[in-house]
């Protein structure tokens, strides 16, 4: 009766350490992301400090300096930020200028039409073409303007400026029979102010709105102009839009594009098919016998490709230069702790060549091409070769 027996491997069951090493992946990209979002909040915060034209901002962009010189001067500047805060801050209109800038436009066209009714002064500040429609059809939007603009017109911040830097947008008048106030023109028919009669006052569209910025305001005139127009009354309201102004009923839903919602299902999708790739297992764990053979064929080619690729000849020809060094030391009989100089002495006595040519082939030469690299090569195959001979003739 012959007797077999089955050998099994031994199975290895995952340790306390194993496990934690497999999940610390998934802890530091959440703690990644947790980073992102703060950074990312945090930069949201912080966006109304640099608003453009924010009479509370010191950017660049923002008008904080025009506001101050204005308070310096008497006149009081109040900032809103929503319509209920406008209509409070408005105590006289026949003695407020209200100004409006709605750069991202939280404003309906309703909400806005009820905000140039505060005030006799309006000035409208930079408007795009659904703001024209709605308050000031008599105009239309007719592209950027240039540089520098010079004075125009008979109204006093315009002729006190001489000039007004431009680089902003510029209005045309589309409604002949409007009796409007055309100034800072840029030619065609062209202005980057315009002055618009209404029943109870005036409403200003201004475009020329980079000469109110911190950044510009010392320039030309920029600052005879901005403290003419905006400190005409003794009362400012510096009105900008904010998402107080938005409908409560309108959800996060509806003021995202469409393809938000497949996108995030998507990103979704994408998180729980690599969770559960990475995290299956790839059956029992066993035990391999180690250190495993290589051969040493196998280990010349992979470092020759490596060097081939990255083109490092110099290392290449060093790795050769060890081997024959090691191997001209053993047979010049030098004990292992010898140094080049002592290997490059013997062996120049035993070939009779010069230690200067030997100890530029065994140290100093550089090559610069794969030709040099193989001529390299041969020569101290020839150099061992020729040792042998001197030593076994």
């Amino acid at each position: 009766m012959t007797q077999t027996s089955e050998r099994t491997s031994p199975v290895l069951t995952p340790r306390l350490r194993t496990t934690a090493r497999r999940w610390l992946f998934w802890a530091v990209m959440a703690l990644v992301v947790l980073l992102v979002a703060a950074v990312v909040l945090a930069s949201a915060g912080s966006t109304r400090d640099a608003a453009p034209l924010d009479p509370e901002s010191p950017a660049p962009t923002g008008a904080m300096a025009v506001a101050e010189v204005l308070r310096d001067q008497g006149v009081d500047v109040s900032v809103v930020r929503s319509l209920d805060d406008a209509r409070q801050a408005v105590d006289d209109g026949s003695t407020t200028t209200l100004v409006i800038y709605d750069a991202a436009l939280y404003l309906e066209d309703s909400k806005l039409q009820d905000a140039v009714r505060l005030t006799d002064t309006v000035i409208l500040m930079d408007p795009v073409f659904s703001e024209l429609q709605a308050v000031a059809p008599e105009l239309g939007q007719a592209g950027n303007t240039s540089e520098v603009l010079d004075a125009d017109c008979s109204l006093p911040p315009v002729e006190r400026a001489g000039s007004v830097s431009g680089g902003a947008a510029g209005y045309r008048v589309v409604d002949e029979g409007v009796q409007a106030v055309t100034c800072l023109g840029s030619g065609d028919g062209v202005y980057s102010l315009v002055e618009l009669p209404r029943d109870d006052g005036r409403l200003i569209v201004l475009g020329a709105v980079r000469a109110l910025t911190n950044e510009l305001v010392i320039e030309e005139g920029n600052a005879a102009f901005a403290l003419g127009l905006l400190g005409e009354n003794e009362n400012l309201v510096w009105y900008l839009p904010s998402f107080d102004d938005v409908d409560a009923d309108v959800s996060l839903p509806d003021l995202t594009p469409p393809w938000v919602t497949p996108v995030i299902l998507l990103l979704f999708v994408t998180a729980l098919t690599a969770a559960i790739w990475r995290g299956r297992r790839l059956g029992p764990l066993v035990v391999e016998n180690l250190p495993v053979t290589v051969k040493s064929s196998e280990t010349m080619l992979g470092r020759a490709r490596l060097y081939s690729r990255s083109s490092s000849r110099l290392r290449a020809l060093d790795s050769l230069r060890i081997g024959s060094i090691q191997r001209l030391a053993a047979l010049c009989g030098l004990p292992r702790v010898a140094t080049v100089d002592e290997v490059v002495a013997a062996v120049a006595g035993l070939t009779g060549a010069q230690v200067a040519d030997i100890r530029r082939l065994l140290v100093d030469a550089e090559p610069q091409t794969d030709r040099d690299l193989i001529a390299y090569s041969d020569a101290l195959l020839t150099l061992e070769r020729d040792v042998t001979k001197a030593l076994r003739p």
